[in-house]
């Protein structure tokens, strides 16, 4: 028995720092599941950087102007490429190069919401709110490109439904001659994972990230692997490692004493 206890107890040595991590990335990953707006509210007027998942504001979710997908924030913007000339610098001469202008940028300023995971925002945890007017995107996914040539002079026009549902003005320098126009749209989908970079405000009591004063709110689409959601079994993983350790441990002093009595 004192041979058994020893290798028990040996093995419990080697099982806790295994326990031990596998315990601490659970609780890290429960905390990452309470975005709080308690909390984010005690520090209303700070900078702040929150991660989580993008869900639906108050309003539900929205659809694209011009894919028409559901999403929870949507942002389009519209180039015109054509045909300028320019001077070359070694012969003198005007030369015809392509370029392109944008005619018309939009991004969408429905309050969307963020949580801590999908899991959260399925036991209907209420988010944390997010003004995203005049914020800065990065990594949204482009859901739309599409390019429609210009009307040719005795040819049917090329069908584009695009541009009435276009948001906003059509402006910008008409330069040069028309080659064609490109319809790009960014969307962000329900739990797709983001990091908020912006100041805590508080608007009827609800704490919501807005633009600093002195810069513009940033929402990062991540493309990382930390889905938490792609690992249900991992608190499982953890209760079963802890609960190793600790019987073993319990079994082999059991079994040392029963053995050097």
């Amino acid at each position: 028995m004192l041979v058994i206890g020893v290798a028990l107890l040996l093995g419990a040595a080697i099982l806790a720092p295994l326990a031990v991590r596998a315990l601490r990335r659970r609780l890290s990953r429960r905390d990452a599941d309470d975005v709080c707006p308690r909390a984010l509210a005690e520090q209303a007027g700070s900078d702040v950087s929150v991660s989580g998942v993008a869900v639906a504001g108050p309003q539900g979710p929205v659809e694209s102007r011009l894919a028409r997908t559901d999403c929870v924030w949507h942002g389009h913007e519209v180039l015109r490429h054509y045909w300028s000339l320019t001077e070359d610098s070694g012969s003198g001469e005007r030369v015809r190069t392509r370029a392109c202008d944008s005619i018309a940028d939009y991004g969408g300023a429905d309050i969307l919401g963020l949580t801590g995971s999908v899991a959260a925002a399925r036991r209907n945890r209420p988010p944390v709110l997010i003004d995203p007017e005049d914020a800065a995107f990065s990594g949204a996914d482009l859901c739309l490109q599409r390019v429609v040539g210009r009307p040719q002079r005795g040819v049917p026009a090329p069908a584009d439904d695009l541009l009435p549902r276009v948001k906003g003005r059509i402006s910008g320098l008409f330069r040069g001659e028309t080659i064609e126009f490109e319809y790009r749209e960014w969307v962000l989908r329900p739990g797709d994972p983001i990091t908020v970079h912006g100041r805590v405000e508080l608007r009827d009591g609800r704490p919501v990230l807005t633009a600093p004063p002195d810069g513009r709110l940033r929402i990062e689409r991540r493309r990382d692997d930390d889905d938490r959601e792609r690992r249900p079994g991992s608190g499982a993983a953890a209760l079963l490692l802890g609960g190793s350790t600790v019987v073993a441990a319990c079994a082999g002093v059991l079994l040392v004493l029963a053995g050097t009595a």
